[in-house]
């Protein structure tokens, strides 16, 4: 005998512990462990009992129970002999239900597989009593091989003495591995599991037992659910499997439907011969016992014969249910449904298995049935009736969703926990292995929480997580998955994002930038505003070669490094993205000073004719910040498309090249220039783009027929109906436009010949190597000849010598623009670069 907690002033109790894992077992410490020990100890704990735990056998142990050796027993199961012997208390302590587990080499799919088996079994247990009836009923020879404790069963099993093992789910689940035990089909008794006492002795204990169940069930965060969690995370959570409910039902429902056949048909035939009486007493006799629904009905739905489990279903008598169909049980919706099934299987002639969800009259929730529907055939093979089996499986789904929660999702904030993301992650990782995708973690830790807590209660703390998940929430794909990965810290992983550097990090920015918007607003916490900040840390899917840890540790150490600069920080991983990070940053904040403080400055680039003639320009924007070098448009010109900046930048290049062709059209030197501007896709998709364009033309009084606008190819993906509307509105003002870029992107020659274009550019990729490439020399004949028969002007850029130049000429091409003739310059070098004869003329 063991004892611990020994205290003078506390009441002791003394309990029987024998070796059941995970239910029971001693511990190490000489402790009650396992679920019921640990059980056990939290309420001796509160109610000062001082538990001395008595090491025994099954047998022995309900022996020092009757004869007051012991005051409680664990791990009982109810029965109503038992209840003859001892005392129980009200409230289960634990469900579970008794499972026929096989050794690895042994093959056994059902009951009848049994036959000539040797099956360990706990003497004196209700497992013992079932599979003696087992024997007599279905006529097969099972050895029965008894034991006294189930560590012996599990020794005969692995000396290759016992094929089989009779148990508890638990136990067969706890031991399966290190036994190479495996699941079977059969499952019986499902059981409640109680403390017991002698009978009628100790009903305090009991009392306090029943008190401390039923406090804690209700509570998801008690003792016993933590307990049930922590053995549940440890052991296989056995939760009935589906394909184990199908596999008995239809084992049984196959096996009933001869007998019930020949029962039904007995019912007209006079029951003379000793057989069939025999038989007709074994059928009732499994069918009063049986925990399952068994019914006929004739192809009418009618119901010809009930069992009495059917009967207790629907509350009625035998008779006042046959010759009535569902309708007068059910809902219409559940009916409509039945009927549909009933339908189905006696139309194709196939067994069907299928969850059914039922509701009945006067139950507010519907049940869930796990039904076997069977055509019967006479001699002939007619189907004449449809046979069925059902079993209500509805607290097992309830069960298994509470097990499902419980072990998946915080309990505090109802978001995945740190177990669920790290499956979603491992999952995520090995899909971008095989299809090449992208994806982040984002780490969000609270800043001072811990501060909240000490000042105003944990109280406080959880009414403040559960308001950041609930805001948070509302703020992400349906894709992604946000958890509470910590005490303050939650765990924000993005799926499917792109390859590309470029939109990864614009992609990864716009989430940040929700998550800083959604904790910037206050919280009202205990009727108080409270205002928090987060430090967060971004790892990338790249970085982590598949392994979800090592991507969580290098996220961990990206908040380890906003820490490290303060509060309210972001920072990635990635040295690179992050000083990519912060070069967009800075990009960003100087486009709007830029904008603000006139930093941009326009470039032109002269067009000539063949002739030599300088026809117009190309306006290009340079920004020039204050003692800096010019900082290159393929720099900010993303940045700013992507923050929205392009709209009013846009709007300044526009109006300075009308500015600058007012002043051009005073000199008759200069009059006749256009000059092309080039338009981003998000300003021909702006509603105002049209409005914005005359608006400026108005105000600045520049005329409308020397101003060109240039357009690209991946602007006319989208809305090309409303692209060619406003193209037409700005033409019929004089506007000019034209394609750049033509001949790089996915046009076709429908599309072109449907836009209002006056010009068709040559892109200079084509021109730079169509002496290298005989392709980019046909595309570029191409696009000439393509321009010539639409009547287009054609321009051809990046001419760079005169090998070049000659060879577009010979193709028929008249303008050209390129370093051949003159760089991008200012307005000042400009001026006096047209009045300079181009060398090339003529030629």
């Amino acid at each position: 005998m063991l004892t611990f907690n020994a205290q003078a002033d506390m009441q002791s109790v003394r309990i029987g512990v024998y070796e059941n894992p995970p239910k029971i077992m001693l511990g190490p410490d000489g402790r009650p462990s396992g679920i019921l020990g640990e059980l056990i100890q939290e309420i001796a704990l509160r109610e000062d009992w001082q538990l001395q735990a008595v090491p025994c056998n099954w047998d022995v142990c309900l022996q020092l129970l009757q004869e007051g050796k012991i005051e409680l027993m664990p791990d009982v199961a109810f029965s109503e002999q038992r209840q003859t012997l001892m005392s129980f208390h009200h409230q289960p302590a634990l469900h579970s239900w008794s499972q026929v587990f096989r050794h690895a080499d042994v093959e056994i799919d059902s009951v009848l597989d049994l036959d000539q088996k040797r099956v360990a079994i706990l003497a004196g247990s209700i497992q013992q009593d079932f599979l003696k009836q087992i024997n007599q009923e279905f006529g097969i020879q099972m050895e029965l091989v008894r034991v006294s404790d189930l560590q012996s069963a599990l020794n005969l099993l692995a000396e290759g003495k016992a094929d089989a093992l009779a148990t508890n789910n638990l136990f067969g689940g706890y031991h399966g591995n290190g036994y190479d035990l495996k699941q079977t089909s059969i499952l019986f008794q499902p059981a409640r599991l109680f403390f017991a006492t002698s009978l009628n002795q100790h009903p305090e204990l009991l009392e306090k037992i029943d008190y401390w169940l039923e406090q804690w069930g209700a509570e998801q965060d008690s003792p016993y659910n933590r307990i049930l969690q922590n053995w549940q995370s440890s052991v296989e959570v056995q939760v009935i499997p589906r394909f184990v409910w199908v596999g008995l039902i239809t084992l049984l429902g196959l096996l009933l439907l001869a007998l019930l056949t020949m029962r039904y048909l007995r019912q007209k035939v006079q029951r003379t011969q000793h057989e069939l009486k025999m038989s007709d007493d074994k059928l009732i006799t499994i069918l009063n016992n049986l925990q399952a629904y068994v019914y006929i009905k004739d192809p009418q739905h009618r119901y010809l014969y009930v069992s009495p489990k059917v009967c207790e279903l629907f509350n009625c008598t035998e008779e006042e249910i046959l010759n009535k169909t569902d309708e007068a049980f059910f809902d219409s919706e559940s009916v409509a449904e039945i009927f549909r099934l009933d339908d189905r299987a006696l139309m194709s002639g196939d067994s069907i298995v299928k969850e059914e969800v039922n509701k009945l009259p006067g139950e507010n929730e519907p049940r869930t049935f796990l039904s076997v529907k069977v055509p019967m055939r006479d001699s002939k093979g007619q189907i004449y009736a449809l046979c069925g089996l059902a079993t209500d499986i509805s607290e097992q789904k309830r069960h298994k969703k509470e097990v499902h929660q419980l072990i998946f999702y915080d309990v505090l904030t109802g978001l995945p926990n740190r177990r669920l993301l790290m499956d979603r992650l491992q999952h995520s990782l090995a899909s971008r292995h095989n299809q090449q995708g992208n994806g982040a973690v984002i780490l969000i830790d609270l800043d001072n929480f811990r501060t909240l807590n000490d000042t105003l209660g944990h109280q406080a703390g959880d009414q403040l997580l559960t308001g950041i998940a609930t805001r948070l929430s509302e703020h992400i794909r349906a894709s992604d998955t946000l958890a509470r990965f910590g005490g303050d810290e939650f765990m924000l992983l993005l799926e499917d994002l792109s390859t590309d550097d470029t939109l990864l990090l614009n992609q990864v920015e716009q989430v940040l930038d929700k998550i800083i918007a959604a904790l910037e607003h206050p919280f009202r916490i205990q009727n108080q505003e409270y205002t928090t900040s987060a430090s967060l840390g971004v790892a990338l899917y790249s970085d982590s070669k598949h392994n979800p840890e090592e991507l969580i540790k290098r996220a961990e150490l990206a908040i380890y490094d906003a820490k490290k600069v303060g509060r309210n920080q972001i920072r990635f991983f990635d040295t690179s993205m992050q000083q990519k990070a912060e070069h967009r940053a800075e990009l960003e904040f100087g486009l709007r000073r830029a904008l603000k403080n006139q930093e941009f400055i326009l470039y032109y680039q002269p067009q000539y004719h063949a002739e030599g003639e300088m026809t117009g320009v190309e306006a290009l924007i340079r920004w020039q910040p204050p003692e800096q070098p010019l900082v290159s448009p393929g720099d900010f010109i993303p940045v700013a498309e992507t923050t929205g900046l392009i709209l009013p930048l846009g709007q300044w290049i526009l109006r300075t090249a009308c500015q600058q062709l007012v002043s051009w059209s005073e000199h008759p030197d200069t009059a006749h220039l256009t000059i092309a501007v080039n338009i981003s896709a998000a300003q021909m998709h702006h509603n105002s783009f049209v409005d914005d364009v005359l608006s400026i033309l108005q105000e600045t009084g520049a005329p409308a027929n020397r101003l060109e606008l240039e357009l690209t190819e991946s602007l006319l993906i989208d809305n090309i109906e409303q692209t060619i509307e406003k193209m037409l509105l700005l033409k019929a003002e004089g506007i000019r436009f034209s394609l750049d870029d033509f001949g790089t992107g996915f046009s076709s020659l429908s599309l072109l010949i449907s836009l209002p274009l006056d010009t068709l550019k040559v892109d200079q990729a084509f021109v730079r190597d169509m002496h290298r490439d005989a392709r980019d020399l046909a595309v570029v004949r191409t696009i000439i000849d393509l321009g010539r028969s639409l009547a287009l002007n054609v321009i051809a850029e990046g001419v760079e010598n005169l090998d070049q130049r000659d060879a577009l000429q010979r193709f028929g091409c008249r303008s050209f623009q390129g370093f051949l003739y003159a760089r991008p310059m200012p307005i000042d070098a400009f001026a006096s670069h047209k009045n300079t004869i181009p060398p090339y003329q003529g030629l």
